[in-house]
């Protein structure tokens, strides 16, 4: 069986502690997994200083060329894997098998995290507006006239890694070109992506120091968010809570995206329909960049039929089916949980699951040995309703009925809100709205991610902070 080992700065390591990587439609183990303890990782992180100035050694160019060699080898390359070699089909049956995500899905989200090693230059470029690279060699430097200086914020970014979905890997994929060693916890269903771009960018060139894997616990994950000086997390709204107020710590949790329509184009809402559709089914709805929330101010219910009668279309289906779009719970005792919990919040007045008429039939569905959840839309009289609240990782939405002036304090938390619309006064009342962080104007899926435009906070940003620095010497020269 094969055996995914802890790295310590690039070095393999096996563990005594390990846990059993099971496969979704089987049961049968696929991998065993080293896990780290919280001394373990205390003890290399005390070594994080030395490690990033290795990695501070090299210019920042060198280091984005890295990552575009490693973006090829990640995405085609048989690569060394433990005492084999991984190849690109390998990883995507693999990954596949533990998560339930389709294997057609994980195909789409490597070319993901290609894409954001390949163009990292351009990535960071969005990020930080146009910084020369050059500067970070220095830390200090000229461009357009202004004298700039960045200084780190820390010896290394911690991950704690979520396994809903590979694609979120793209967020800390550019650390390494800005000169940061990263200290990655993955996924428990999900270690293959952060094990496979080590490889590729080891395969590269990169210096080994630049990578720490620890597969651990919550108290291991504890220790990463402690001692590293900025990290990432990913979790629901739980997990995330005890960290809101750590500047430290970037909090990745629930998206809330939704798609807005303002009150022009609700008379035209038959030509969203695709839109709002993809919003809400693609990547499987595991996305925070889904939609769970369609909000209108009015025909609401014409628009919940007409989204259930295409989200009903999409079928369970065996996770090597190329037509696969649903992702399967690796745990079936889950699925049967969040369904129940739908059914329960549905007995309060206002709210109607539209695709249980429309369908006919239960939300839970099997196939190929693998349990689902089949699409669902609510649709929702009351914006307070409980399941307007609700995000899911399935293709969950509700369809909200509210004011159009109303909208933009009513719609809560939301990461991405796509507003169709060219109602000026609604239009700056969106642009106005504390609640909203990325905000599409037009036909642009709550889903489409422009990976150079932050995404809940900025990682340069997050690692790097602009310092004054008034310089006489050059200022006389």
């Amino acid at each position: 069986m094969l055996h995914l080992p802890i790295l310590r700065a690039g070095v393999e390591y096996r563990s005594v502690e390990t846990a059993v990587l099971p496969h979704v439609a089987t049961g049968k183990p696929v991998a065993e997994v080293s896990q780290a303890n919280r001394g373990l990782i205390a003890r290399d992180l005390l070594a994080a200083p030395q490690r990033r100035a290795r990695l501070a050694s090299i210019p920042a160019r060198e280091l984005a060329a890295i990552s575009r060699r490693a973006a090829a080898l990640f995405a085609t390359a048989e690569l060394p894997f433990y005492g084999g070699v991984q190849s690109p089909a390998d990883f995507v049956r693999q990954q596949s098998s533990t998560t339930g995500m389709p294997e057609a899905l994980c195909r789409a989200n490597l070319e993901k995290v290609r894409y954001v090693l390949a163009e990292v230059e351009q990535v960071i470029g969005g990020l930080t507006r146009g910084l020369d690279l050059s500067l970070l060699d220095t830390g200090v430097g000229t461009q357009d006239g202004w004298t700039l200086s960045y200084l780190p914020q820390a010896d290394a970014l911690g991950c704690i890694l979520p396994g809903n979905s590979p694609g979120v890997h793209s967020l800390w994929a550019p650390a390494i070109a800005l000169k940061m060693p990263l200290v990655l916890k993955p996924g428990r269903l999900e270690p293959w992506t952060p094990h496979r771009v080590a490889q590729a960018f080891l395969a590269a060139g990169c210096p080994p120091e630049a990578f720490c894997l620890y597969s651990t616990d919550h108290a291991g994950g504890t220790e990463i968010l402690l001692r590293t000086g900025r990290s990432m997390l990913f979790g629901d709204a739980s997990t995330l809570n005890p960290w809101r107020d750590d500047p430290r710590v970037q909090l990745h949790g629930p998206g809330w995206s939704k798609v807005l329509l303002g009150p022009d184009e609700a008379e035209h809402w038959e030509s969203h329909l695709d839109l709002m559709a993809t919003s809400i089914a693609a990547n499987g709805g595991r996305s925070c960049v889904n939609a769970s929330g369609v909000w209108v101010p009015g025909r609401g219910k014409q628009i919940a039929e007409a989204l259930a009668e295409r989200l009903v279309r999409i079928q369970a289906r065996p996770l090597d089916d190329p037509e696969a779009r649903l992702c399967a719970f690796p745990d079936a005792r889950l699925a049967r949980a969040i369904s129940d919990n739908i059914d329960r919040l549905l007995v309060v007045p206002g709210a109607e699951d539209v695709t249980a008429r429309v369908r006919g039939t239960g939300r839970v569905a099997e196939a190929g040995g693998c349990t689902f959840l089949l699409p669902t839309v609510i649709h929702c009289e009351d914006p307070e309703h409980p399941l307007v609240a609700c995000e899911f990782l399935f293709p969950f939405a509700t369809v909200v009925e509210a004011p159009a002036e109303e909208m933009a304090r009513r719609i809560g938390p939301t990461l991405v809100a796509t507003a169709l619309t060219h109602d000026a006064a609604f239009r700056q009342a969106l642009f106005a709205c504390p609640d909203i962080d990325r905000l599409n104007l037009g036909s642009v899926p709550t889903s489409t991610v422009v990976w150079d435009q932050p995404h809940e906070g900025n990682l340069f940003d997050h690692l790097y902070r602009r310092r004054a620095v008034q310089d006489l010497a050059a200022a006389s020269a």
